[in-house]
């Protein structure tokens, strides 16, 4: 049996040359060169953003895993583990919160339309983000970061874990949002705007389980290949051989957990797409014509897709293994782009196309490469020696630490192109969302937001370069629990 399509919340009145959803918020006069001006703006901030929540969010688990080995086992080389590591986080938060300012502002400068048409929830779920998993990650990282000879080593692992939760929550309500626009559920339109009508419903929309738990799982994926990705890099060089093998194996362990859930995530994430957004589903697989019932849709391996042909210029395929992709059935059913109207498939297609090809492709390696390198851990038996014999194995550790961000941007252009046209799937679309703002003030603030970003990235790599010539620094030594207790004691007063 097929599963059963996702509906969108309202009607859809077509007509030859556009399309319109019936409760949709007034038009605005904007021209094209405006709007695309303020996509392609809102896209560079999302793009430069994304970067650092991703490896704030698992770093922090990863230092979460040291501190609890070094409470547990008193062992120093967890403690200067963490000392070394925390650096890294504490300069790529920073970098986070910064850039991630001039995305929110849009939201009023450019897409006024949009805010005040889904305010009620959008705004809302925003404003949990800041208030619940925001503060209380800025909260902690002070503590975190300057706390280690002042709190006792409990009350340290205490802030690392708020600092650990917090980026998660932030991820939730951030992906909330996301997955609610994908899906949107638990809203009636009421005076032109969206009312909510179901708080769970629309929270727990049909994208949401798989959208946050998808990229959650690929941020764990980005800090664990950069540890692994570091440490292999002080390995090659032979700089504290026995102090990097810790960090090596830890992040390898949890690769090889973390690596084949995420391809099932993104499996079943796979699914749901088609069933809930089939354009963009049949999008991203270039297939253009839905197969009859009691049989599979073909897959093209490798395909280029032509809008203006309404079909593929060539493609390499697979004949029935899309139905088993798409529905888990031999004979399952998937619409065909050609059943979908002109104006509402999603653009640029061939971008989709292989955009989501190499998500998946990096996915697949990744799985590969933790294996590989587990068998060789296990092959060397504890000895150090023998791990740095395997160069070729750490040299492409080091390599494959640009890949999960490639792959994270990958999948999001898949999620954010692949819902176009509409901004809301099925009720606002991205030409109704904008605010009317000219072209020439878009492009500066456009210019001015690129500069500004070269600068946070330039002052990143300088400050990170630093601390990787650095190195940990192997003489530290927590305070003892009597000077703890005295600083704690100072601060009373």
């Amino acid at each position: 049996m097929a599963p059963a399509q996702y509906i969108p919340l309202v009607p859809v009145e077509r007509s030859a040359s556009t399309v319109r959803s019936t409760s949709i918020c007034p038009v605005i006069d904007m021209n094209v060169e405006a709007l695309n001006l303020a996509r392609g703006q809102f896209a560079m901030t999302a793009i430069f953003h994304i970067l650092w929540p991703i490896l704030t969010i698992s770093l922090s688990a990863f230092l979460l895993v040291i501190e609890v080995l070094w409470v547990k086992t008193s062992d120093l080389v967890w403690y200067r583990h963490a000392r070394f590591w925390s650096k890294l986080l504490v300069l790529n938060f920073a970098v986070g919160v910064v850039s991630g300012i001039p995305m929110e502002f849009q939201f009023g400068t450019n897409w006024g339309q949009f805010s005040r048409y889904t305010g009620q929830f959008f705004g809302n779920i925003l404003g949990f983000e800041g208030a619940m998993a925001f503060m209380l990650e800025a909260g902690f990282v002070g503590i975190m970061m300057l706390g280690w000879q002042r709190v006792p080593k409990g009350v340290h692992l205490f802030a690392t874990a708020m600092v650990a939760l917090g980026s998660t929550l932030s991820a939730f309500w951030i992906m909330v949002a996301n997955s609610w626009l994908q899906t949107p559920a638990g809203v009636s339109v009421v005076g032109g705007k969206l009312v909510v009508t179901d708080y769970l419903k629309a929270i727990f929309n049909p994208d949401m389980v798989w959208g946050v738990s998808h990229m959650w799982f690929a941020a764990l994926e980005t800090g664990f290949v950069v540890v692994a990705g570091i440490s292999a890099y002080y390995l090659l060089k032979r700089r504290n051989p026995e102090f990097f093998v810790r960090s090596f194996k830890v992040a390898l362990v949890v690769l090889a957990i973390v690596a084949p859930v995420q391809i099932w995530l993104g499996d079943s994430s796979g699914v749901d797409v088609f069933r809930t957004q089939p354009a963009k589903g049949a999008a991203i697989e270039g297939h253009w014509q839905t197969n009859a019932p009691g049989t599979g849709a073909s897959w093209s391996l490798l395909a280029w897709p032509d809008a203006a042909k309404q079909g593929n210029d060539w493609s390499l395929e697979v004949p029935g293994l899309l139905s088993v992709l798409g529905t888990h059935s031999l004979h399952g059913q998937v619409k065909g782009l050609k059943d979908i109207p002109v104006a509402d498939q999603p653009p640029m297609l061939p971008l989709l196309y292989y955009a989501f090809r190499l998500m998946a492709g990096i996915g697949f390696l990744f799985m590969v490469l933790a294996f590989w390198t587990v068998y060789a851990l296990r092959k060397a038996r504890g000895r150090v020696d023998a791990l740095l014999a395997q160069r070729k194995l750490l040299l492409a550790w080091v390599v494959a630490i640009p890949l999960p961000y490639v792959a994270v941007e990958c999948g999001w252009i898949v999620r954010e192109v692949g819902r176009q046209p509409w901004l809301v799937y099925g009720l606002l679309r991205t030409e109704n969302a904008a605010s009317a703002i000219s072209s020439a003030a878009i492009t500066g603030s456009m210019v001015m937001f690129a500069v500004f970003y070269v600068i946070l990235l330039v002052s990143f790599f300088h400050f990170a370069r630093r601390w990787l010539r650095n190195g940990p620094d192997l003489t530290l030594t927590p305070a003892p629990e009597s000077t703890e207790r005295a600083s704690l004691h100072a601060i009373d007063y």
